[in-house]
């Protein structure tokens, strides 16, 4: 089937599969919220880069209204660089064009209550939308880049400068990266679990009081990944340079939807 077809098909399939994702639930650790969501998204060409790093760097750049959540004693950074698709609002189509871009982001690991989730560093998407959107709907410190993603087989391709005037640093990420092996969902107990299996993220609103943002997936579809990192400053504006090899992982595709921010209250 030609890419312009199956693109546009996939336009109409996707509010079907995000919906659905909702009825795969028994890995939750937590009961799904009883509102409705209120956007999908559908995530492709994804690959987890982490890093291990001592907790005591993360000391200020975290806010200390979130406690930071450590694995063996060490706190872990993620790089990861994706391809979104399908964005929408509930109850609609996704637009062609507008709602398909790449994005990258930086994030830890903190835990509220007995919530552990996310918190983000920094969201780097090529388009102004979306950066737009984000940042008004999750407070989150999304920034505008110029970025570049493309597949050759299961090969994947990924340039990203950010672009966006009013960011704390410049940050770039330039990457050759794919799939090893055969995907597998990550085992409770095991370090790719407790990085990937997150079903909410963390921000603080104007009077630094603690938001959770509920998101859904089925388990991740998880492959071993090899990768070239040719640049990779996405962690500078908090004063880290990312050496040595990470942990890598692959997910080639993963529905997702996500609730309104709440305070976070337990």
């Amino acid at each position: 089937m030609a890419p312009p077809i199956a693109a546009a098909l996939d336009l109409f399939a996707a509010p079907v599969a995000q919906a659905r994702v909702t009825r795969i639930r028994a890995h939750r650790p937590w009961a799904l919220p009883r509102s409705p969501w209120l956007m999908g998204q559908t995530w492709t060409n994804l690959l987890f880069a982490h890093w291990s790093v001592a907790p005591a760097l993360l000391d200020g750049v975290v806010p200390a209204e979130l406690a930071l959540d450590t694995h063996d004693g060490r706190a872990w950074i993620g790089v990861t660089p994706f391809r979104v698709r399908n964005l929408r609002p509930r109850l609609t189509l996704p637009v062609p064009v507008l709602s398909t871009f790449p994005e990258i982001n930086v994030r830890t690991y903190v835990v509220v209550g007995d919530r552990p989730g996310i918190y983000f560093f920094s969201l780097d998407a090529d388009s102004p939308l979306a950066v737009a959107a984000a940042r008004r709907l999750y407070r989150l410190p999304y920034f505008r880049a110029r970025i570049s993603i493309g597949s050759d087989g299961s090969t994947t391709r990924f340039l990203s400068r950010r672009s966006a005037p009013e960011a704390p640093s410049p940050a770039a990420f330039r990457a050759t990266y794919a799939p090893e092996g055969d995907a597998f969902h990550a085992l409770p107990g095991t370090l790719e679990h407790w990085l990937t299996e997150r079903y909410c993220l963390y921000t603080l609103d104007e009077a630094r009081r603690v938001q959770r943002g509920e998101i859904h997936h089925p388990p991740w579809p998880l492959q071993r990944a090899h990768a070239d990192i040719e640049t990779n400053t996405m962690a500078a504006e908090i004063g880290l340079k990312l050496e040595g090899e990470p942990l890598l992982h692959y997910a080639r595709r993963q529905d997702v939807v996500f609730w309104r921010l709440e305070a976070a209250t337990s």
